[in-house]
C-alpha cells in the first residue's frame, strides 16, 4: 500500500522513513500482501515509461537519421537511469518516502505544491490523449473532412454502440474505471506485464514486415544521417529532440513503486532493467518503423499502418498492430492514473488520512478524474492542443528540473561534484526541450491559422 504524495508527519509512522509507513502485512480490502516482486515492479515501472510516445520514436529517428536517433535514445535512457538514481539517493538522505517529500525538503511547500501541479498537469494531458487514440483505434476518427474507420466499425460496421462517445463510454465503465479501482499499484503488475507484451508484439509484426520487404528488395537500407534541404529542415531536427527526451520520463511512479518492494534495495536495479527493456524496445520500434517506412515515416507510425503493408496477410497485420496497439494504451491508463489520482489527493488533502483506508475519498476522486478526462477526451477538441504547450513544460520538470534542482540546492549535503555537473546539463536540456516544443507548437497553430486564411480568401 502507498502512501498519498503528501509525506507529512501525520501520515507516517515515526517508524517509518525510507518505506511506506503502512505495514505491507496490513491491507485496504485487497487482501494480505507482503510485498510486491522484483518483476511485478519491472513492468509497473516498465508500463509507466512505454506509453503512447512509442509510435512517435520512428518519426523522431527519421529527422534525426538512423544513427544519431539511435544514439540519442540510449543516451537519454542513461540520463533518466542518473536522475533517477539521484531522486532515489536523495529522497533516501532526507528521510521522506515521497517525491514531494524530497522536493518539499529543498524547497518547502510552495516547491512541493509546484511539482505536484507539474505531474497533475503531465498525467491529465497523458490520460485525455491515451483516450482520444483509444477513440481513433476503436472507433475511428475525422480528418479534414474524411472519416478514417475504426476497427471496431470495420469489423461490425456503423451501429449505436460503435459511436465513438459511446463506445469510449463503455470501454471506461467496463475496462478503465475496474482497473483504476486498485488501491496498491502492485495490483497492475499482471495488467502491466500484459501491455508490455503488446508493445513487443508490435515490434515483432513490423520487424518482420520490414525484413521480408527488404529480402524482396521492395525498400532500401534506411538514411543513416539527417537530411538537409534548408533552415526549415535543420529547425526539426531540434523539434525531435523532445521526444526522446520525454520518452523515459517515470520519476512520478518511482517512489510508489518502491514503497511497495519486498525488498527496497532493488530499487535500482528494478531501474536500469526497466530502462533497457524500454530502449529494447524503443530502438527496435525506430529502426524497424523507421526500416520499412523511410522517409514517409509519419509523425504516428500507427497512421502508416491504415494503408496496403505490399505483403501477404496485410490487412490482417494491420488489424493486429492497431488491436493490440489499442489495448497497450487501455492497460496503460490505470498506471498512470494511478499516480494521478495520489497527486492530486496529496494537493487537496495533505492532512487527512490516507487515501487507500478512506473508502469514500477515494472513489469521489476517481470519480471526478475520470469524468474530467472522458470529457475532454470526447467534447473538447482543443484540450489536446492545450496540453501539448502545457505538458512541454511538465513532463520535463516532474523528470529532469525538479531531481537536478534537488542535487544544487543538496540541504542534506550529500551531492557530488558529478551530481551537481549532472543537474546542469540536465536543466540545460530540459529547458532547451521545452523552449524548442512550445515554439514549434506555436509555430504549428500559426502555420495552420494561415492556411485556413489563406483557403477562405
Amino acid at each position: 500500500m502507498t502512501l498519498p504524495i503528501s509525506d507529512r508527519q501525520c501520515r507516517r509512522s515515526p517508524k517509518t522513513h525510507h518505506r511506506n509507513p503502512i505495514s505491507l502485512k496490513h491491507n485496504a480490502g485487497e487482501g494480505g500482501f507482503d510485498g510486491s516482486s522484483f518483476s511485478g515492479a519491472v513492468f509497473n515501472l516498465s508500463t509507466t515509461i512505454v506509453g503512447a510516445g512509442i509510435m512517435a520514436l520512428p518519426a523522431a529517428v527519421r529527422q534525426l537519421g538512423l544513427i544519431p536517433g539511435l544514439v540519442m535514445i540510449i543516451l537519454c535512457a542513461m540520463l533518466t537511469e542518473s536522475s533517477v538514481a539521484m531522486l532515489v539517493r536523495f529522497t533516501r538522505a532526507s528521510k521522506s518516502s515521497t517525491y514531494s517529500g524530497v522536493v518539499r525538503d529543498a524547497f518547502g511547500s510552495l516547491g512541493r505544491n509546484l511539482l505536484l501541479l507539474c505531474i497533475i498537469v503531465n498525467n491529465v494531458g497523458m490520460l485525455v490523449v491515451y483516450m482520444v487514440i483509444i477513440g481513433d483505434v476503436f472507433s475511428g476518427s475525422w480528418s479534414e473532412g474524411v472519416h478514417y474507420s475504426g476497427v471496431v466499425e470495420e469489423w461490425f460496421g456503423q451501429r449505436w454502440w460503435s459511436t465513438r462517445p459511446v463506445l469510449l463510454l463503455l470501454t471506461t465503465l467496463l475496462v478503465l474505471v475496474p482497473l483504476a479501482s486498485f488501491r496498491r499499484v502492485d495490483s497492475l503488475r499482471y495488467t502491466s506485464a500484459l501491455s508490455v507484451g503488446l508493445a513487443i508484439v508490435f515490434v515483432v509484426i513490423t520487424a518482420g514486415i520490414a525484413i521480408v520487404k527488404f529480402v524482396d528488395r521492395s525498400i532500401g537500407m534506411p538514411r543513416l544521417m539527417p537530411k538537409f534541404t534548408g533552415l526549415e529542415s535543420f529547425w526539426k531536427l531540434f523539434t525531435s529532440i523532445p521526444i526522446l527526451v520525454s520518452a523515459f520520463i517515470c520519476h512520478h511512479n518511482v517512489h510508489p513503486i518502491e514503497n511497495e518492494l519486498k525488498d527496497p534495495s532493488q530499487m535500482k536495479a528494478i531501474v536500469r532493467t526497466s530502462l533497457l527493456l524500454c530502449s529494447s524496445v524503443y530502438i527496435m520500434t525506430s529502426l524497424f518503423g523507421f526500416f520499412l517506412f523511410g522517409d514517409k515515416t509519419l509523425d504516428d507510425v500507427l497512421a502508416n499502418f491504415d494503408g496496403d503493408l505490399g505483403v501477404p496477410h496485410g490487412s490482417f497485420l494491420t488489424d493486429i498492430v492497431r488491436v493490440s496497439y489499442g489495448i497497450h494504451l487501455i492497460l496503460v491508463f490505470p498506471i498512470v492514473f494511478y499516480s494521478l489520482r495520489l497527486n492530486l489527493d496529496g494537493l487537496l488533502f495533505p492532512h487527512v488520512i490516507p487515501l487507500a483506508f478512506d473508502t469514500r475519498r477515494f472513489f469521489l476522486v476517481t470519480t471526478v478524474l475520470m469524468f474530467f478526462i472522458f470529457v475532454g477526451a470526447n467534447f473538447v477538441p482543443s484540450i489536446w492542443d492545450a496540453f501539448q504547450f502545457i505538458g512541454a513544460t511538465a513532463a520535463v520538470s516532474a523528470g529532469y528540473i525538479f531531481p537536478a534542482a534537488i542535487a544544487l540546492r543538496d540541504t542534506r549535503g550529500v551531492a557530488t561534484k558529478k551530481d551537481k555537473l549532472l543537474s546542469w546539463l540536465m536543466i540545460l536540456l530540459a529547458v532547451s526541450c521545452s523552449t524548442v516544443a512550445i515554439f514549434s507548437d506555436l509555430y504549428s497553430v500559426y502555420s495552420n491559422e494561415s492556411n485556413v486564411a489563406e483557403k477562405l480568401f
